[in-house]
């Protein structure tokens, strides 16, 4: 993960340079990394004549630092998962998109067109879907891996040499799930037992990194990752002996969307290209990148038909319950801040 001094001068650099970006022709996106194919982004350039410009982050949070550190009024869109959706809206950083100003939001299939982080999807579309779990290396490991206690209280064989994803959402609520507590407890005891916890745990994993979690399984420089359900199909796809894993405690699930930003320097080309998403024939180009699914109606026909059968993508009956991230309040929400942070020094 980028640390927030990089993020925040990177957000800095690129406000410096506004002002060109701003001009007639152009679309400045705010996206993940490894998230988008270029060929779809060379699509739209050349059907709207429009030069796309793109940064990346890694995390819900580094977006959200980075455009409260100065980046508002430089990026048109950004990409941010369900839960922080809400936060970017109730922080006043999003724009509202107005009835008719996308001809093809029809296409938003049923169960996206309304859902509780944005209703009425008055400042985003669905871009993807899926899960965030964990993989393990069979070569390393060969016991139970559907279990919480993978990354929280592994076997010997795994201690050391596991990857959390550097995205404080996804650790503290897979947190919670494995002590079985609520996301946004107040309850002084379950905190300190989660902090308790959460501390022991860091002895047995090797790193916190979101932008090569892909890359460390791969590689084997871990035997566990935890992991998007996409990342997960790709790493294995690329030769490695894993498994994914759907623990019995639970795990998390998301969406996440394009969100039209404030003070948008490229208002009318972000519209275009959320437009452009929402056509099935280009947002299965995504689905066929990335390996997740898409939240549009009519991509079926376009779709790599593995991706009706990967494993990461389809839960055994045994599985535990898929959860949504949680938004706390602010007072709680600080006590979980700081426990991220005593995480991570």
């Amino acid at each position: 993960m980028k640390t927030l001094l990089k993020t925040t001068a990177t957000a800095m650099a690129l406000a410096l340079a506004a002002n060109a970006a701003s001009a007639e022709g152009k679309l400045v996106i705010y996206h993940w990394f490894e998230y988008i194919p270029q060929e779809l982004l060379d699509k739209f350039s050349e059907e709207h004549g429009v030069e796309v410009v793109m940064d990346t982050y890694d995390s819900n949070e580094a977006l959200l630092a980075s455009l409260k550190a100065g980046a508002i009024g430089t990026y048109d869109v950004a990409v941010p998962g369900d839960y922080m959706v809400q936060i970017m809206a109730n922080q006043g950083l999003l724009d509202t998109i107005a009835e008719g100003e996308l001809a093809n939001k029809a296409n938003i299939a049923e169960e996206w067109a309304d859902p509780s982080f944005d209703p009425g999807r008055q400042h985003s579309i669905p871009y993807q879907w899926g899960s965030t779990s964990f993989s393990v290396n069979r070569d390393v490991y060969d016991g139970e891996i559907n279990t919480t206690d993978i990354l929280f209280d592994p076997p010997e064989e795994l201690s050391g040499k596991i990857n959390m994803l550097d995205s404080q959402g996804e650790v503290l609520a897979m947190a919670s799930l494995h002590m079985g507590i609520p996301q946004c407890s107040t309850d002084r005891d379950q905190l300190k037992a989660l902090n308790a916890m959460l501390q022991d745990a860091k002895g047995h994993w090797a790193s916190f990194n979101s932008d090569t979690a892909k890359e460390v399984l791969v590689s084997g420089d871990a035997a566990v990752g935890q992991i998007y359900d996409g990342f997960g199909a790709k790493a294995r796809e690329e030769g490695a002996n894993l498994e994914y894993a759907f623990p019995q405690q639970g795990y998390v699930v998301w969406m996440d969307n394009v969100v039209l930003l404030k003070d948008a320097p490229n208002r009318d080309n972000a519209l275009k290209f959320m437009d452009f998403l929402l056509k099935p024939e280009n947002i299965a180009a995504v689905s066929n990148y990335a390996r997740y699914g898409a939240g549009v109606t009519g991509v079926a026909d376009h779709l790599d038909p593995a991706l009706a059968t990967l494993p990461e993508s389809n839960p055994p009956a045994d599985a535990g319950t898929g959860v949504f991230i949680e938004v706390c309040d602010q007072e709680t929400q600080a006590v979980y801040d700081t426990i991220w942070t005593n995480l991570k020094k």
